[in-house]
């Protein structure tokens, strides 16, 4: 959490604190980020894809009445819910959370009660890298991993953003779940990729 957290906070102060309020410019701008890191990656690592072996009380399945769940997927659910749940908690009851929702609900007049919203955002988007960072660890648990790990996985978060509504947790864990449920449903009777593609 702590290293993706701050490799997010010096992009923010570095690049995207210069692009607020040009959305095109900062898709254009994170995206190239994404492809020098890739790189990074390939140079530092090297380019093959590499097997991660869960820890042995990962392994082997769970049974869950009708069906064996595999344990690696099972601890990666529960993690996904504790994130949106903690984080949810973080954003009603502190005010931490307070300060964020008024100034993602209205910037000037956070500003006008006191509210640094440039403090805001740089903790905004630690809190926010640090939980992706969670994400990309818990993602190694369902197969190899490498640099371009992350491109099988940006259509189906962008489909969640849109369908879920930009800044709403809410909307996001129905549209997540929604997409999870039409993709599993339809690789029954297809393949993966179709799945994906009629989704």
């Amino acid at each position: 959490f702590l290293v993706a957290a701050a490799i997010g906070w010096l992009l923010e102060t570095t690049l995207i604190r210069y692009l607020y309020g040009r959305p095109l410019d900062s898709l254009l701008a994170t995206w190239g980020v994404s492809l020098v890191l890739q790189q990074a990656a390939r140079s530092i690592f090297g380019a093959p894809n590499v097997e991660v072996r869960a820890p042995s009380w990962l392994s082997g399945s769970v049974g869950l009445g009708i069906a064996e769940v595999p344990s690696a997927r099972l601890f990666i659910l529960v993690l996904a819910v504790v994130a949106v749940v903690g984080l949810s908690l973080l954003l009603k009851t502190t005010a931490m959370g307070r300060r964020i929702r008024g100034v993602v609900q209205n910037r000037d007049l956070a500003e006008t009660v006191g509210i640094s919203t440039r403090s805001t955002d740089r903790l905004t988007f630690f809190i926010g890298s640090g939980i992706a960072g969670v994400a990309g660890v818990a993602v190694t648990l369902l197969g190899s991993t490498g640099p371009t790990l992350g491109t099988s996985y940006i259509v189906d978060a962008f489909l969640v953003v849109v369908a879920g509504g930009i800044g709403q947790i809410r909307g996001a864990v129905i549209a997540a779940f929604a997409l999870g449920l039409l993709q599993a449903t339809l690789e029954f009777s297809t393949t993966a990729s179709i799945a994906k593609v009629n989704s």
